[in-house]
């Protein structure tokens, strides 16, 4: 299991801040450190930096760490125009940039930015033909012809390594992990059961085969929090406090995180956590923290990290 900081820098939080962290992050010996791709945070503005010009810094400011993003809306960016990023970023960083890719969602930013939301069948087609772009810009280039995008160009450059992946995320059914067994490297979601976890791996693995894919090369990542105390009375104060907010006793609140593999309590009781998740067959999980970036602590990421295994 592969552990990864995953931060939400449209709460708030200058490029040096994000520097700083992912320095840390690739100090500590995380596999990966993602951020959003978001302008707001909900409906509010606040001190932040566009995501995939952020990695040019990063990309020539680190060393080892996967950089990637969960995810880019392809409602921001021509699909032919990110990838094209992608490339720059993934010669940049020696090959250490991966391209999360999404529908988008937020009707707040794309109003506040004059960016058109379609519907969310539209979104979906437009997904399609963004990943079918992105992938062959990915293999040096091609034609494609479709409904929303277009492609004509014999070569890329710069040429993609063949580090270069790309992440689907997502929580739907049906539609995302058949995206994701046809173009991903990678398919990611937040924290769910083992059922529910199954049940899209198994469609996953279908749309895998039928376009002669290997299903192991996927890797599969869940995205979501991570709570650690220093005793049992610290945590189960919280998880009365936290319950509360859902209208579930502590228990009850417990039982919901047990049930999705969300690490909480102890770290002894973390860990084992994580182990659990990885016996599903999740690879990597990435510590979701939706905090402006100027209120995370690294002494508290120093004990949360490695609580979980780090």
């Amino acid at each position: 299991m592969e552990l990864a900081m995953f931060l939400e820098p449209q709460a708030g939080g200058s490029y040096e801040r994000l520097l700083e962290l992912a320095l840390w992050s690739e100090r500590k010996g995380l596999a990966a450190f993602a951020r959003a791709d978001h302008y707001l945070m909900g409906g509010t503005s606040a001190p932040t930096t566009d995501a995939l010009v952020s990695y040019g810094g990063l990309a020539r400011e680190t060393s080892t760490i996967e950089l990637l993003t969960l995810v880019s809306p392809i409602t921001f960016r021509n699909p032919a125009v990110m990838a094209k990023s992608a490339t720059s970023l993934d010669e940049m960083s020696g090959g250490r940039f991966t391209l999360g890719v999404g529908t988008g969602w937020m009707e707040s930013e794309h109003e506040a930015f004059g960016l058109e939301l379609p519907s969310v069948k539209e979104r979906f087609e437009r997904l399609e033909e963004s990943l079918a772009i992105i992938s062959k810009v990915f293999a040096g280039g091609g034609t494609f012809d479709g409904k929303y995008y277009s492609l004509d160009i014999d070569a890329v450059y710069p040429e993609a390594s063949p580090d270069l992946g790309i992440v689907i995320g997502g929580s739907g059914m049906r539609k995302t992990p058949r995206l994701a067994g046809t173009y991903a490297t990678e398919y990611n979601m937040f924290v769910t059961d083992q059922e529910t976890l199954a049940e899209r791996l198994e469609v996953m693995t279908a749309a895998a085969e039928t376009a002669g894919r290997d299903p192991s090369d996927i890797r599969i990542s869940f995205a979501g929090p991570a709570f650690i105390y220093e005793d049992e009375a610290a945590h189960r104060d919280a998880l009365t406090a936290r319950g509360e907010k859902r209208d579930l006793t502590a228990d009850e609140y417990a039982a919901f995180l047990d049930d999705r593999s969300v690490p909480h309590g102890t770290a002894e009781s973390a860990g084992a956590a994580i182990e659990r998740m990885a016996s599903w067959g999740v690879h990597r999980y990435y510590v979701q923290d939706l905090r402006p970036l100027d209120e995370i602590s690294l002494d508290e990421m120093e004990e949360l990290y490695t609580a979980l295994g780090a």
